[in-house]
């Protein structure tokens, strides 16, 4: 093997020291969410020096000192000197995405990865010895109870909700632009949590009636915490598994079937298209393997967290592909958006 390797691979890996650190490089970013140090500094508008980020946020000066400047390291953060004092301020990128008062904030996405993913993580060898998810040994929760794990109080829900309306706040216009959707007139999001998506939808087809159906703890919580910004987008509460859902044109489908096995997923798809009338759709939206499932490296990453959270995958194509045609669906068409999500839409 050694003659494949590059001479500065054999004197020193650094690809492997730089994965082997990946989850200190997270934590560094968490840390700083939790915090509130992206918070702070992007209302002061001006920089600030790591005694007064520490007083303001009550931690000692030495660690906030260390992780300002690892945060300037990552290039999260800038530093300059003034008279002998390092000041911080936030870069663009840290204003947009990390704190929590911006329109495109991933802040409620980070506090999920940080306080319910990692631990869950920290199990992720007993999780592929035993091919099930972590939820007993992390949270004390039976692992068939998927989500009573992630609904397990409502702060836990919330956190929840947060990290789906962070997703589409990225991923929500490339999904609804991935085929023209204009000809489906009544639109249903089954689990559409916070409303998120169907928003985006409902900004890119305003002549469609659009309409959330969710668990009524979600619905809710969604109305409370999460109001829409969109009156066109109304909720009706229910379980898909169990309840009659709504006629539609097209149901939405948007990280559902990952998170069930197979038999599941064709119970709740054959469901569907018998509440689908001819020419109605279902527009799946999933984080699609390679057919051969040897990238990309982050929907594998995915594929490992529903090993450890959840009973379900991630899939190529050509699964989806199958149980949509097993129950009944035809005129499947894949969309890669090229980001973190994509888009399958087919029709009865």
């Amino acid at each position: 093997m050694a003659e494949h390797l590059s001479q500065s691979e054999l004197d020193y890996p650094f690809k492997l020291l730089e994965y082997f650190n990946g989850f200190r490089v997270s934590k560094v970013i968490f840390s700083a969410c939790e915090l509130g140090v992206f918070d702070l500094l992007l209302k002061s508008q001006e920089a600030l020096s790591a005694q007064h980020v520490a007083q303001e946020l009550g931690t000692s000066m030495d660690g906030m000192e260390r992780l300002l400047d690892a945060l300037v390291g990552i290039e999260i953060l800038e530093v300059e000197n003034r008279d002998g004092t390092a000041l911080y301020s936030s870069t663009d990128v840290a204003n947009l995405y990390l704190a929590k008062g911006s329109a495109k904030s991933l802040h409620d996405m980070i506090i999920y990865q940080s306080q319910t993913i990692y631990p869950l993580w920290n199990n992720m060898v007993d999780a592929i010895r035993e091919g099930k998810n972590q939820n007993e040994k992390t949270f004390g929760l039976p692992s068939e109870e998927v989500f009573q794990a992630i609904y397990r109080s409502e702060e836990e829900m919330l956190k929840f909700m947060g990290l789906m309306n962070s997703s589409w706040v990225l991923d929500g216009h490339d999904i609804v632009t991935a085929f023209n959707l204009s000809c489906f007139q009544r639109i249903v999001d089954l689990g559409g949590c916070t409303g998120a998506l169907a928003c985006e939808m409902a900004k890119v087809y305003p002549s469609s009636s659009i309409t959330v159906f969710d668990l009524p703890d979600v619905v809710q919580a969604a109305q409370k915490h999460f109001p829409l910004e969109n009156d066109a987008v109304v909720f009706q509460t229910g379980d898909f598994f169990t309840d009659e859902i709504p006629a539609a044109d097209l149901y939405v489908l948007a990280r559902i079937i990952h998170d069930w096995p197979v038999e599941k997923c064709l119970k709740l798809l054959k469901k569907i298209y018998d509440a689908c009338k001819p020419g109605c759709g279902i527009l799946l939206v999933e984080a699609m393997l390679f057919e051969n499932r040897r990238g990309p490296v982050m929907v594998q990453i995915f594929s490992l967290n529903m090993l450890v959270q959840a009973e379900g995958r991630e899939r190529p194509p050509s699964q989806y592909t199958h149980m949509l045609n097993k129950t009944g669906f035809h005129n499947v068409q894949v969309c890669r958006t090229g980001k973190s999500y994509d888009a399958i839409l087919a029709t009865r």
